[in-house]
């Protein structure tokens, strides 16, 4: 990877600068790829990124947020500060997908496209370096860890990661969407994220004598079912919202009541509002099983990240910058999903706004988070071009 002249006009200066980085920005996912890391253990991951920063001369902080990275192009005129981030973990998955860079790691996967990520802003530090006196302001390269856990943006911004920023920008490939298309939602974007772990116990004893124990696991399916009335009953019909139970765990053998039953779950919404009567209703339910079924309750309710809002003083200029670089057809309006988006939590300390860059291969019906995952690597350098003129037009 390296430097490039830009030539004149601004968007072929940028899909020239963009071009010449691709295959070596291609190679560096792949090597990321092979050696996945998940969160707070990107320490490879985090070194290849600060070895390319300072390579390309962009002065850089280590160990925020354990092992997150922020590089600083500074410009050639005061402004306000841009900070674009991109993530860097990995998902505890077996890989499947029989390709040359599989991963090497057992159990580990990139398969939510974060190498995808850490590779594009790496590309943009490139150009935007060579761009730099023409910026009024700075830009802030967020490398950031522990995105599925929905912990590493609040662990960067403790460490200060944040301070100075003035307005950000955060992207997630797409395979839903083709390559070469971009697209965003204006407002609430992806869902506020909360989790619950709920331990109910009974008292244990044999099968053939219910009479004589007290049963949790009749008493957690009970919840389960009373747990959906939440969101058919209890919450705006117009307001989504999603309460799922990912496990149930209890028991040993056919002939056994167990004493205690483990429940784990999470809620997903798109306004405060809603977030708010999903906790009070589970925490109610809770206590109506130790009333009503005998059994003793404990919930751990977990608030991780708000919704992440698109704010319109930075989703506007964004969307105009892609639409002038790439054409009016290329950028979509879309929808809003209940998947959750760790950059929530800079979203709720600074403007921001999220692109959609679409990564889906010709003939392919990818999916995020599974094990045979494969982006069409396209999106790199397409990334890289909307995300500098962006940065070129809002630094102008």
């Amino acid at each position: 990877m390296s430097g490039h002249l830009l030539a004149n006009d601004p968007a072929e200066r940028i899909r020239d600068a963009a071009a010449a980085l691709e295959p070596g920005l291609a190679a560096l996912r792949r090597d990321i790829h092979a050696h996945p890391e998940l969160g707070f253990e990107e320490t490879r991951t985090a070194g290849i990124v600060a070895a390319e920063l300072a390579r390309l001369g962009v002065p850089h902080r280590t160990g925020l947020g354990r092992t997150g990275v922020v590089g600083t192009i500074e410009g050639g005129r005061p402004g306000p500060t841009l900070a674009i981030r991109a993530d860097m973990d990995a998902l505890p998955i077996q890989e499947e997908t029989g390709l040359p860079f599989a991963s090497t790691v057992a159990g580990k996967m990139h398969a939510c496209g974060h190498d995808i990520h850490t590779a594009t802003l790496l590309g943009v530090a490139a150009v935007l370096k060579d761009l730099a006196p023409r910026l009024a302001g700075r830009v802030a390269l967020v490398f950031q860890p522990a995105e599925e856990l929905l912990e590493g943006a609040a662990a960067m911004i403790a460490d200060g990661a944040a301070e100075g920023f003035d307005l950000a920008l955060a992207f997630h490939n797409q395979p839903d969407m083709p390559v070469g298309s971009f697209g965003w939602v204006r407002g609430a974007n992806l869902a506020a994220a909360d989790r619950f772990d709920l331990v109910v116990r009974g008292r244990s004893g044999h099968a053939a004598h219910p009479h004589a124990s007290v049963d949790p696991i009749v008493a957690a399916a009970a919840f389960v079912s009373q747990a959906q009335t939440v969101v058919s009953r209890e919450i705006k019909p117009l307001h989504p919202a999603v309460v799922t139970i990912g496990q149930f765990q209890g028991g040993t053998t056919h002939n056994i009541i167990p004493e205690r039953v483990h429940l784990k779950g999470t809620v997903r919404t798109l306004h405060e509002e809603a977030r708010g009567t999903a906790e009070a209703a589970l925490r109610r339910l809770v206590a109506g099983l130790e009333t009503g079924m005998r059994v003793s309750c404990a919930l751990d309710y977990r608030r991780l990240i708000p919704a992440l809002v698109n704010d319109d003083r930075v989703l506007d200029p964004l969307v105009a910058s892609v639409r002038r670089q790439f054409g009016d057809g290329a950028v979509s309006e879309g929808e809003p999903v209940m998947g959750a988006e760790d950059f929530a939590a800079f979203a709720a300390v600074v403007p921001s706004a999220h692109l959609r860059i679409g990564s889906g291969a010709p003939g392919r019906h990818d999916r995020l988070h599974n094990a045979d995952y494969q982006p069409d690597e396209r999106c790199i350098g397409l990334g890289v071009q909307a995300l500098c003129r962006a940065a070129l037009d809002m630094l102008a």
